[in-house]
């Protein structure tokens, strides 16, 4: 059987696959930062990484609880600058994508550009 065009929409089967992921991806999050929040600050995962390790599991989950947001009102697998769709393929390696890999990228440039303007 042939893979659905990259660009096509989604089909229910492939919204309960994202939603199954996205909710096992929440999970995990969530148990990482319970676990982060009980060690002493002795610890490595205690230190300064701990709290880098911290800080990017509440920004991954904050994207993915945004993501099933998105499913949950029927606005998921568009592009928040474009409108366009988010390329099936993006989605199944980053459910919680926002963008689409042409936006995606423009963003990164934009930012990078920013970073040298800024030395």
């Amino acid at each position: 059987m042939p893979s659905p065009h990259p660009l096509a929409p989604l089909s229910p089967e492939d919204l309960v696959a994202l939603r199954e992921n996205l909710q096992e991806q929440r999970l995990f999050r969530e148990e990482q930062l319970r676990r982060l929040a009980v060690l002493p600050p002795g610890t490595d995962a205690g230190s300064g990484a701990g709290v880098g390790l911290a800080a990017s599991a509440r920004m991954v989950l904050a994207d993915v609880e945004a993501a099933l947001g998105r499913m949950a009102e029927g606005r998921y697998g568009r592009c928040h600058l474009c409108r366009r769709p988010v390329g099936r393929e993006r989605l199944v390696i980053v459910p919680q994508a926002r963008y689409c890999a042409r936006c995606q990228q423009v963003r990164v440039r934009v930012r990078a550009q920013g970073l040298e303007a800024g030395r």
